[in-house]
């Protein structure tokens, strides 16, 4: 199981939003490539970056920076949510060495895209799905899109979707830890292998999630907890590796 560390971008800098709000900001460091480097350089095995920007005003804002942090990265995946919501700009961010391409919005509100973009990069395409008590979000969380999960499932898994992110919005940046059973149940619908977002605020969260690895859970993203400290990344690191396949 993999500790994705999260660098949410937003108006140059690393930041992390409270349940998606981008009124409610803290900005952690104003270098986002030197905290991919920190957390690089403390062991991590992957990235998750989100152009929050991108999510909230439906393009790119921040190619550069996620080109810089890729470079940074060298041979460590990075995948990347917000603002992609067109071919060309998925193949420009792969180009940029973008390993994973986290697709919310588009997989949503236009299915036909959403299959040309898995059947043009096979293998890259990651569904991002965020709901806020079972409805699912769209355009930065910021519009409901009246689908649930069961609703768009079986066509995401029919189009080659190869990843899935899940974020329970409600407990997003409030360190309250993971809905397990709902996890659970969200496992067992899908073959698609899946990463949980939300909530994670200590190394009992991660324990807890632990055992759903063998169920299909590839990994959990942490921002907040491990930015404030409540999970220190090093011994998460260090227990994963000793304990989680």
């Amino acid at each position: 199981m993999i500790l994705y560390p999260a660098i949410d971008l937003k108006d140059g800098k690393c930041v992390r939003l409270k349940q998606g709000l981008a009124d409610q900001v803290t900005v952690f460091d104003p270098d986002p490539v030197a905290a991919a480097g920190h957390w690089l350089d403390l062991g991590a095995k992957a990235l998750h970056v989100v152009d929050l920007d991108g999510a909230f005003d439906g393009e790119p804002r921040n190619r550069g920076l996620v080109a810089a942090i890729c470079k940074r990265a060298g041979d460590i995946p990075v995948q990347l949510g917000g603002g992609i919501r067109d071919l060309a700009t998925a193949k420009a961010y792969v180009d940029a060495g973008v390993s994973r391409l986290l697709i919310g919005t588009m997989a949503l509100a236009d299915p036909d895209l959403y299959g040309e973009l898995c059947a043009a990069l096979p293998g890259k395409i990651c569904v991002s799905l965020d709901a806020d008590h079972g409805k699912l979000k769209t355009k930065g969380w910021v519009e409901d899109s009246g689908l649930t999960v069961d609703d768009v499932l079986p066509r995401l898994e029919a189009q080659g979707t190869a990843f899935m992110v899940y974020t329970d919005i409600s407990r997003d940046g409030m360190q309250t830890g993971v809905n397990i059973p709902a996890m659970e149940a969200l496992l067992a619908k899908t073959t698609m292998q899946v990463i949980a977002a939300g909530g994670v605020a200590t190394l009992d969260d991660l324990k807890a999630l632990a055992p759903l690895a063998s169920k299909g859970l590839n990994g959990v993203i942490s921002g907040r907890a491990i930015y404030t400290g409540t999970l220190d990344f090093t011994e998460a690191m260090r227990w994963l590796g000793q304990n989680a396949a």
